[in-house]
């Protein structure tokens, strides 16, 4: 596919939206959608050395309700997903790691949201004080993997990457 035409509908800090068209050369076949253009997301799944697992809980305004999920967070311009993880971490938490390995990196909605997230696992961690951004109201809690287990088959996480960095994750 080739991109034909893409303009710019709207922009607000967080994501932008634009209008393209592309084409199959080939065979003429043409697609016409709007996109979310996001930077992409950051996502950590810190297990301690009684290997529990990290989750916060917020309030998400899409969703309607409080949830629980893995600390995660957009990347800043020039960010690579792993500096941000550990920024997201560290605000969110407080919690910083020595050891870091990637998970997964997926398409949130490829149909529509340019947006790809990548899920770090973080060990040997350290406290510290959250430095939450001034619109988040951040609970944390630790939890094993058969209460995160048991949350996910009652659906009491309901979040797509909380799921995929709990399937992704070692189980040692």
């Amino acid at each position: 596919m080739k991109i034909t035409s893409s303009k710019q509908v709207y922009d607000c800090g967080l994501f932008r939206v634009t209008e393209d068209c592309a084409v199959d050369p080939k065979t003429g076949f043409r697609i016409r959608r709007s996109v979310v253009r996001h930077a992409g997301s950051a996502v950590v799944m810190a297990v301690d050395a009684k290997k529990r697992i990290l989750l916060v809980r917020q309030y998400r305004l899409p969703a309607g309700c409080y949830l629980w999920e893995l600390p995660a967070g957009r990347l800043d311009p020039g960010e690579t997903p792993l500096k941000a993880a550990k920024r997201e971490l560290a605000e969110e938490t407080g919690v910083r790691a020595r050891e870091w390995k990637k998970l997964a990196a997926f398409w949130v909605s490829p149909g529509y949201v340019e947006e790809r997230m990548t899920i770090f696992l973080a060990r040997e961690l350290t406290e510290g004080a959250a430095t939450p951004m001034d619109d988040e109201r951040i609970e944390t809690a630790w939890f094993t993997r058969k209460q995160i287990a048991d949350m996910i088959a009652k659906g009491a996480i309901q979040d797509a990457k909380t799921m995929i960095g709990f399937l992704t994750s070692p189980r040692k």
